[in-house]
C-alpha cells in the first residue's frame, strides 16, 4: 500500500486509542497514561491480512483491560472513521482481532488498487520526494589517479556513486558529483619516467625500464602521441600539445596526463556517468591549502616532532595510534591532502559529504576524520560518510580474466563494456556499435550495483550477454520490453491504445481532457480497475505501492542495490502474471483494467532502472 494511506490509516488508530486512552484515564483517575505509537507492519503470512497492529497489547496493561477488549474497542472507532463519508470511500474491507489481541487490517480492492492511478499521475516522479528539502550534498567517487585506464574497480565506484546521487536526488537532495584527481605525488612521477622511457625507445623488459613503471600499451600510445605533437584535452582543463621532447620530463607529465584525463573522460561517457566538478590535488599545493592545514593543526597543539617526523595525535579521535604527517625524509603522507581537500568541501557548503571508495582506504577514514576533529573548525564528528566497496573478480568461459593487453595488469573499464555488449564493434554498422553499447553499459552498470557494496563480486560475461532469465538484466529489461509489445498490439488490434488507458487511469474527465476534481477523478479510475480481482493483480499492485518507501529507505541506508533487488522481484511478478494469463481479452473493461496494471507496471521498471542508470528498450 502507498505510504500515504499507511499515514491515514495509523492517524485513525492513533485518534481511536488516544479517545480510549481519555475514556480510561478519567475512570481510573489517572492522568499519567500516555499513547504509544502507532506501528502498522506488513505480516508475515499473506493470510493474516495486509498490515497487522499491535497497539492494543501494549495498552492493555496501563489501561487495566484485557487486550482482546482494547482491541475491539479500537477497532470500532476505526471502522466508524472510515465509515465517515468525508473520508471518502472505504479504505478497510475488514478489521480481525487475531491472537491475544493484535488488529489486522485487510484493505478493499480500491484501496489496494490505488496504487496505479497515484503511479499514472506522478508518472516519472513517482517514487520521488523532498525529504532532503533541497540541502546540498556532494558524492566523490571514482576520482581515479591520472596514470592509467579506468579499472573495473572504478567502474564499481562508478555504478555506486551514480546510484547513490541519483537516489539522494529522487528523494530531495542537491547533489554535486565530483571526481577528485590525484595528480601530484610519486605515482605521478613514475607514469612521467614510464612515457619518457618509451618515448626514447625503451621497452619494459629492457634495463633501462623503470622499476616501478607502467607497463601497459597505453603508455606506448602516450608516447608516440607525444612525439608526434599530438594536442589532448581533458574535461575543465586547458588543452596540451605534445612538446616532442625526450628530456623535457615536465612536458611529458603534463600531456601524459592530460592524455589519461581525456581517455577517462571518453569511458566515463560510455558509461554513462557525469560530474559536475573536477578537483585536483595539485591544486590544494598551488593554493597552500594543505601548508594551512598543516600550520592549523600544529597551531592547535594536536602534532608533535618525533624522530625528525611531524606526528598527527590522531589517538586522541579514536585512532589506534597516532600517524605520521610529515615524513623525516619531507614531504607530506597521503592522508594529509585528504585533510585539507575535505576542509574544501566543509567551506564550499557541503555539510553532508560521502564518499564512494574502494576497501583499501579503509584505514584512510580515522585519519581523515581524526584531522577534520583535530583542526577545531565545527566539523561534526564522523564527517564525512564513507561507502566502501570491495574487488570484483571478472569470469570469461569459466575462467577469471585478471589481465588486459591495453593496461598491462589489469581488466579496465571499457573492457568490460565491449565484453558485456557482446565484442568491440569493430565490424558492426554505426547503429550495431550504439547497441553493443547501450548493452555492455546496462550490463555493466546493473551487475556493479546489484550488491552491497561491502561484498566481493564476481562479474560473469557470458552471465550478462545471456538471453535468459538467468540475466537479471535480460529478465528485467524484457519485462518493460513484454509490456511495451501488449500495448502496441491493443492500438493494433483496434483496441485502447496507451493514451486513453492512461487518461482514464489518471481519471480525466475524456481522453486528453483536463484532470476532474480529484474524488470524480479517483471514481473514474475505481470504475476503469474495479475488473482487477485475481491475487496476482493485487500482489503486483502491492509491489507497486512499495517503491516511494524503497527509495527512501535505500538512500537512508546508502544502498543503490535494493534498488536492483526490487526490480528483479517487480520482473518476477510480471513475468509471472504475463505467464499466467491473457491482457488482449474480448471483454473491454477487463482488458483496459489489466492494461492499465501494465502501464503503470512499466512506469515503475522504467523509474528504476533510471536510478541505477540502465536503459528501458521498448524492444528486445
Amino acid at each position: 500500500m502507498l505510504s500515504e494511506q499507511k499515514q491515514t490509516l495509523a492517524s485513525w488508530f492513533h485518534d481511536a486509542a488516544a479517545a480510549l486512552v481519555h475514556e480510561r484515564a478519567g475512570e481510573l483517575g489517572d492522568t499519567t497514561l500516555s499513547l504509544p505509537a502507532v506501528e502498522l507492519d506488513r505480516p508475515k503470512q499473506a493470510s493474516h491480512g495486509d498490515l497487522a497492529c499491535n497497539l492494543a497489547l501494549q495498552l492493555a496493561k496501563p489501561l487495566r483491560m484485557n487486550p482482546r477488549q482494547v482491541a475491539e474497542a479500537i477497532a470500532q472507532k476505526v471502522r466508524e472513521i472510515d465509515a465517515d463519508l468525508e473520508t471518502g470511500a472505504p479504505m478497510i474491507e475488514a478489521l480481525e482481532i487475531a491472537g491475544p489481541g493484535f488488529i489486522n487490517v485487510r484493505l478493499t480492492p480500491r484501496a489496494k488498487l490505488s496504487v496505479l492511478a497515484a503511479v499514472q499521475r506522478r508518472g516519472a516522479a513517482f517514487g520521488r520526494n523532498e525529504r532532503g528539502a533541497g540541502r546540498q550534498v556532494m558524492v566523490e567517487f571514482v576520482s581515479a589517479n591520472p596514470t592509467g585506464p579506468l579499472h573495473v574497480g572504478h567502474g564499481r565506484q562508478g555504478a555506486l556513486g551514480d546510484a547513490l546521487a541519483a537516489l539522494l536526488e529522487a528523494n530531495g537532495w542537491r547533489v554535486t558529483r565530483e571526481f577528485y584527481y590525484n595528480d601530484a605525488g610519486a605515482q605521478i612521477d613514475n607514469l612521467a619516467l614510464s612515457v619518457q622511457a618509451r618515448v626514447r625507445g625503451i621497452e619494459p623488459d629492457d634495463a633501462g625500464f623503470p622499476a616501478d613503471g607502467y607497463r601497459g600499451d597505453y603508455i606506448r600510445d602516450i608516447a608516440a602521441d607525444y612525439l608526434a605533437g599530438r594536442t589532448v584535452a581533458a574535461q575543465r582543463i586547458a588543452a596540451v600539445t605534445g612538446k616532442a621532447d625526450p628530456e623535457d620530463r615536465d612536458a611529458i607529465r603534463r600531456f601524459a596526463v592530460a592524455y589519461l584525463r581525456h581517455e577517462q573522460d571518453i569511458d566515463l561517457q560510455a558509461f554513462g556517468v557525469r560530474f559536475d566538478n573536477y578537483f585536483l590535488e595539485s591544486s590544494l599545493y598551488a593554493d597552500g591549502r594543505v601548508q594551512a592545514a598543516v600550520d592549523a593543526l600544529v597551531a592547535a597543539g594536536k602534532t608533535y616532532e618525533h624522530e625528525g617526523a611531524l606526528w598527527l595525535r590522531t589517538t586522541d579521535y579514536g585512532d589506534d595510534k597516532d600517524r605520521v604527517m610529515r615524513k623525516s625524509e619531507g614531504g607530506y603522507t597521503y592522508f594529509v591532502p585528504d585533510v585539507a581537500y575535505h576542509v574544501t568541501k566543509w567551506q564550499r557548503g557541503f555539510a553532508k559529504a560521502i564518499n564512494v571508495q574502494g576497501s583499501d582506504h579503509h584505514g584512510t577514514i580515522a585519519r581523515v576524520r581524526a584531522g577534520l576533529q583535530a583542526l577545531g573548525a565545527g566539523i561534526p564528528q564522523g564527517y564525512p560518510d564513507y561507502v566502501l566497496h570491495k574487488m570484483v573478480t571478472v569470469m570469461k568461459g569459466g575462467e577469471e580474466v585478471k589481465i588486459s593487453k591495453r593496461a598491462g595488469a589489469y581488466v579496465t573499464l571499457r573492457d568490460l563494456i565491449e565484453w558485456s555488449g557482446g565484442g568491440t564493434g569493430e565490424q558492426a554498422s554505426a547503429a550495431g556499435r550504439d547497441e553493443q553499447l547501450r548493452r555492455g553499459r546496462d550490463a555493466v552498470r546493473f551487475f556493479l550495483t546489484s550488491r552491497k557494496a561491502d561484498t566481493e563480486f564476481v562479474f560473469d560475461i557470458d552471465l550478462a550477454l545471456a538471453q535468459t532469465d538467468e540475466n537479471p538484466v535480460y529478465y528485467i529489461q524484457y519485462a518493460h520490453a513484454r509490456i511495451c509489445s501488449v500495448l502496441a498490439q491493443s492500438a493494433a488490434q483496434g483496441g485502447a491504445g496507451e493514451r486513453e488507458i492512461a487518461s482514464m487511469l489518471a481519471g480525466d474527465v475524456e481522453a486528453g481532457g483536463r484532470p476532474a476534481a480529484s474524488a470524480a477523478a479517483d471514481d473514474r479510475a475505481a470504475a476503469l480497475l474495479a475488473p482487477l480481482t485475481l491475487p496476482r493483480e493485487f500482489a503486483l499492485a502491492a509491489r507497486l505501492a512499495q517503491f516511494p518507501e524503497l527509495v527512501a529507505t535505500a538512500c537512508d541506508e546508502l544502498a543503490p542495490h535494493a534498488i536492483a533487488f526490487y526490480l528483479k522481484d517487480l520482473a518476477a511478478e510480471l513475468h509471472s502474471y504475463y505467464n499466467a494469463e491473457r491482457f488482449l481479452v474480448e471483454d473491454a473493461a477487463l482488458r483496459n483494467a489489466r492494461l492499465a496494471l501494465l502501464l503503470a507496471t512499466r512506469q515503475v521498471l522504467r523509474n528504476g532502472l533510471a536510478l541505477i542508470g540502465v536503459s528501458a528498450p521498448e524492444r528486445m
